[in-house]
């Protein structure tokens, strides 16, 4: 039997739990620690096992020869800092794939991401590092999604769109095809994009357009 390799899990809220139930049936790693910056969160038991401590423990995690870890926080902002603060400390990240999510041939993902349940990536759909596609999004052919994206619960982006650094796209949101978004952009939920997206834009409504 191959040995698992040992996981660190940065966060302990309800993303947190949705990432600690896809690693568990991904079957691929071991969860050997959870860690949140909330101290008050130290001890407390959370979705099977206990939060240790905040990031003032990574130091003696290291030390025990653990170097893989996933941040699992659903705010774009957050999840990036928090990333980045790993990343100079030498830390591997791991990405977490649910089982039912449909991969088609030459997609790529990226370290650090969370592909969820129902999700399907068409040919050749990149996903950059630390993005999340939520459950039931789908994900069309050629598709280029930079890093650190939150691609909401059912959100469909047609073939050949672009989504720039740190976006969020709103659930139930629909990407019309080679539409570019900028970065930091947010799309509202429900939402119809068939036009270009400037960066850091709040754009909603069918079609999407600039929020006041």
């Amino acid at each position: 039997m191959k040995t698992k390799e040992r996981l660190l899990v940065f966060g302990a809220g309800g993303h947190a739990k949705v990432v600690i139930d896809i690693i568990e049936r991904q079957g691929d790693f071991d969860i050997a620690a959870v860690l949140d910056d909330d101290a008050d969160l130290k001890g407390r038991p959370f979705f099977g096992y206990t939060v240790l401590g905040t990031r003032a423990e990574l130091p003696g995690l290291q030390s025990t020869g653990l170097r893989l870890a996933i941040v699992a926080i659903g705010d774009n902002a957050s999840r990036a800092g928090v990333a980045a603060m790993l990343a100079g400390q030498g830390w591997r990240f791991a990405s977490a794939i649910h089982p039912s999510a449909s991969l088609s041939r030459g997609v790529d993902i990226a370290p650090g991401c969370v592909i969820m349940a129902g999700s399907v990536l068409n040919a050749d759909a990149r996903v950059g590092a630390h993005s999340i596609v939520n459950s039931g999004a789908c994900i069309d052919h050629d598709c280029r999604i930079a890093d650190g994206v939150h691609i909401a619960p059912g959100c469909h982006l047609c073939g050949g769109v672009r989504v720039g650094r740190g976006c969020f796209l709103g659930a139930g949101s629909t990407v019309t095809p080679g539409v570019n978004i900028g970065s930091n952009a947010i799309v509202g939920a429900g939402s119809v994009v068939i036009r270009d997206v400037a960066d850091a834009a709040q754009v909603a409504g069918v079609p999407a357009r600039p929020r006041d």
